[in-house]
């Protein structure tokens, strides 16, 4: 994932009223389970309508754990030259002390350049609601220093909440055995204060490239396996992550392995049986926030794809991994 913070101090949180501060976006590291989380012009790019759905759960042994829900819903409507989508997104960090909530709208123009490559080009409008619950936050006045946390904080109680738009966008070029795209993610930088103060949710950048190579010969008679090397770039305000990995696809069984940085790497297992899909993912941390401190962080998919009405798709479908 971009870095979040590594632990959720929640007695730092006072400082929000005076200090100009700068959040990172959750991330999903099951990148193409949850397509439209990552780039918006891959509304549509299954072809037929497409369900997905998503669970985190980062680091569970802390108190100040990060929980994340993700519901989505794409297709491509061949009237309007591309696909339809939409997102739904739950975030909680620290138990419960901040949530967020969005949803989002997202249209991907298809063009076809030839018979062998497509260009999509996405944009995605979004409505974010953040809340901060303040009986869940600790002070140092509170904290006697032999007997704890005793005495009542003198900070005025505010239970901040903001509601604000978010713009994206992103592109996607397609081939028959390689895809590449771009996306930026919070375009108008929009203010998500809880307190006082200006705090603005600065654009994240994400580029990404993958390959879908047939491995052996080809036959009627024998299941393909296909390798599936993956490159994710992804950058905001100062933190930035490179994710490298693979998917060794037999069948309808996906497995895989990505690493990230220096701090992790990230097993993969999954089944695409062509109508349900399911997932599993776990991020083992090899830094000084090592598991047996964070619990690592688990991630489950569930996707449905659906028959298409029309038996032909009018453009060339993304040959990228489901998971």
């Amino acid at each position: 994932m971009i870095k979040r913070l590594k632990y959720l101090v929640l007695g730092c949180l006072a400082c929000l009223s005076v200090m100009d501060v700068q959040a990172q976006d959750p991330q999903f590291t099951q990148f193409y389970a949850n397509p439209l989380y990552l780039n918006p012009a891959l509304a549509g790019s299954h072809g037929c309508s497409r369900f997905s759905f998503n669970h985190r759960n980062e680091w569970p042994n802390l108190s100040g754990k990060y929980v994340t829900f993700s519901a989505s819903y794409d297709s491509y409507f061949k009237g309007i030259s591309g696909g339809l989508g939409i997102i739904a997104m739950h975030d909680r960090q620290g138990t419960g002390t901040i949530k967020t909530s969005s949803l989002g709208l997202m249209y991907s123009y298809h063009l076809k350049i030839n018979r062998k490559f497509t260009m999509l080009f996405g944009a995605k409008a979004a409505w974010f609601q953040k809340s901060l619950n303040w009986d869940k936050l600790t002070f140092g006045d509170m904290i006697d220093p032999s007997k704890g946390f005793i005495y009542q904080t003198q900070d005025i109680r505010n239970d901040g909440k903001r509601g604000f738009f978010d713009a994206s966008a992103g592109f996607v070029g397609i081939s028959k055995k390689f895809f590449f795209g771009a996306a930026v993610h919070h375009l108008n930088t929009p203010d998500e204060s809880l307190i006082q103060g200006e705090a603005k949710l600065p654009m994240r950048f994400t580029g990404h490239m993958g390959a879908d190579l047939i491995i052996g010969n080809k036959s009627k008679y024998t299941t393909n396996t296909s390798l599936m090397p993956n490159i994710i770039f992804q950058y905001q305000r100062g933190f930035m992550e490179l994710n490298i990995g693979t998917y060794l696809k037999y069948g309808a069984f996906t497995t895989g392995i990505w690493f990230r940085n220096r701090d992790a790497f990230i097993l993969v297992l999954g089944v695409n049986t062509g109508t349900v899909r399911l997932g599993y993912s776990y991020d083992l941390t090899v830094s000084k926030l090592n598991n047996g401190v964070s619990g690592g962080s688990h991630e489950i998919s569930l996707g449905f794809n659906l028959k298409c009405k029309d038996k032909k798709v009018a453009f060339k479908t993304i040959s990228c991994p489901s998971f």
